[in-house]
């Protein structure tokens, strides 16, 4: 196969018109070429954080949607199924990833649970991680979210990167907001990379103490715009990410929105592309090719170098889109899961008090920090409801793999008028999490997700809408086309109930999250994220 077009060199910074030949799925020449064909060929974009599992797609599923922007590769944390289904999990996400033509390099799912203070369905530790990490299918140790287990020596957690250490594994980091003699010790540790930088000032220190710096821009946590001015100077050690894709967002693009944005910012392009497509492969040591001789002919030809619209995606030789669609098949497979509660009933969501005042949680859009405020309390019948006015609304969160009390917060920003929303996507330990105007329509969207053994929901005064997530209550057995379409619905539902956030289940499934600033609710009561310890929701 011979293809033409203006090849993109990067590491040399230049353009130049060529001809490149390929055989058995390797580049066996690259010449230049005079022609009058104008469009460019470059190396395939590379998502270097993603849980495929936050698209609610299977990773065959993800890679059609993927390659469709250029996509040809990820760097993929299966720490989501992981913590529903164990090790069991991690194979399931492998092996459905091989089944199709694109480049899942899975981690090693660090912790698992995320945390003592919450409820997850399994338990990876430093001996599984080492069964893991012998495995060539698994590239790197996965984002070190115990933060604290780091800069206090924890045995399991220093085990657990001693294991990557000898197997010459690289190690991911997670340390929202963590400055000064703190992010020393952590990086000293051997921890190589951080994604939840949200301030300049965070990354730049980062960057300076010797950390690679991605630039997550998912569909809740946005820090493109706070960390772009890093790239001009520091693009050698920073990659872009997403973290987390909702359905209806990989529909629309990817990556390549990320250089589309860059470019619009005036930042040089091979700059831009350095991260985007070479920085990841160097890092993680991935097997894709930089459009070289003798490399895997994984690459991509785009419109331009300003809208980077694909047109053709080609992964080990072989076209996988072109003209709109994507060659990727549909493939079979088992729907794994873990869910083990019974139906609830309202009284089971009632919390009595007396206390005129309660911490919430202030939910912030675009981000997956929180903040506390303080407001009034609302009584009825010596119960704590939800303040619709004032929007102070009461959330849940209830144990999915065992029948437990339920847990109950509230939170700020959400906005709702009418009903409630629900989802079974909860960072980490994916446990059914609800907010709602009262406590019926609470327990209205809790038994939903019961009933369908997961999924994403809101109900309404006269109406139900629900996305079933069968593959451990987090991932859909569609396709994603599919998904993103219904997805779109129950985010538009949730707007008509009054919902402000531009992502509102994205938004939701945070609110769990313990191991992020500052307060979050778990299956076991409210959490102090700050000084990792729980705290009275009463004052």
């Amino acid at each position: 196969m011979i293809l033409k077009g203006q090849i993109v060199d990067i590491p040399n910074k230049r353009i130049y018109k060529g001809e490149m030949t390929i055989k058995n799925g390797k580049i066996t020449s690259i010449t230049e070429k005079d022609h009058t064909i104008d469009h460019f060929i470059l190396p395939g974009f590379i998502d270097a954080h993603i849980h495929i599992e936050s698209s609610m797609l299977v990773p065959s599923e993800f890679a059609r949607l993927a390659v469709t922007h250029g996509t040809v590769a990820t760097v993929s944390d299966p720490h989501e199924i992981a913590n529903v289904l164990g090790i069991e999990g991690v194979k399931f996400m492998i092996e459905n990833g091989k089944k199709v033509s694109f480049k899942f390099n899975f981690g090693a799912p660090s912790c698992v649970p995320a945390t003592d203070f919450e409820s997850a369905g399994a338990v990876i530790d430093s001996e599984d991680i080492k069964k893991l990490l012998e495995n060539p299918d698994i590239k790197y140790l996965a984002e070190m979210m115990n933060y604290p287990g780091v800069l206090f020596d924890d045995e399991e957690v220093m085990r657990k990167i001693a294991w990557a250490k000898h197997y010459r594994k690289p190690v991911d980091g997670h340390a929202p907001g963590l400055r000064g003699d703190d992010l020393s010790k952590y990086i000293k540790a051997g921890i190589t990379t951080d994604h939840e930088c949200f301030t300049y000032e965070e990354g730049l220190e980062k960057l300076q103490k010797g950390m690679k710096v991605l630039i997550r821009e998912g569909s809740a946590a946005k820090n493109f715009e706070a960390l772009a001015d890093l790239i001009p100077e520091h693009f050698e050690t920073m990659m872009f990410c997403s973290d987390d894709k909702h359905p209806d967002d990989l529909v629309v693009h990817h990556i390549n929105d990320l250089c589309v944005r860059a470019v619009a910012k005036g930042i040089d392009v091979f700059k831009i592309l350095q991260m985007a497509c070479i920085n990841p492969v160097k890092h993680y040591n991935l097997e894709v090719g930089l459009l070289k001789v003798e490399d895997p002919a994984d690459f991509i030809v785009v419109e331009d170098l300003k809208h980077f619209k694909t047109l053709q995606t080609y992964i080990d030789g072989k076209l996988v889109f072109d003209n709109g669609n994507s060659f990727i098949p549909s493939v079979n497979f088992e729907n794994p899961n873990n869910f083990n509660t019974d139906k609830k009933e309202i009284s089971d969501f009632k919390c009595e008090s007396t206390a005129k005042q309660i911490r919430v949680i202030e939910a912030l859009e675009g981000q997956l920090v929180t903040n506390e405020i303080i407001a009034e309390s609302l009584f009825q019948d010596g119960n704590l409801v939800s303040n619709v006015e004032d929007d102070i609304l009461k959330m849940t969160v209830v144990n999915r793999y065992n029948n437990e009390k339920t847990a109950i917060g509230f939170i700020n920003n959400f906005g709702l008028k009418e009903g409630a929303i629900a989802s079974s996507v909860g960072h980490d330990s994916h446990n059914i999490i609800a907010i709602g105007v009262s406590d019926e329509s609470i327990c209205r969207a809790v038994n939903l997700l019961i009933e369908n053994k997961g999924g994403i929901c809101a109900v309404s005064d006269s109406h139900e809408k629900i996305l079933p997530l069968p593959v451990a209550g987090i991932i859909s057995d569609k396709d994603g086309k599919t998904v993103g379409k219904q997805y779109a619905e129950l985010d538009k539902m949730a707007k008509q109930l009054g919902s402000k956030l531009n992502a509102p289940y994205m938004t939701l499934s945070f609110m769990a999250l313990l191991v992020i600033p500052s307060l979050k609710l778990s299956d076991k009561g409210l959490f102090d994220s700050k000084n990792f310890k729980f705290i009275n929701l009463e004052l």
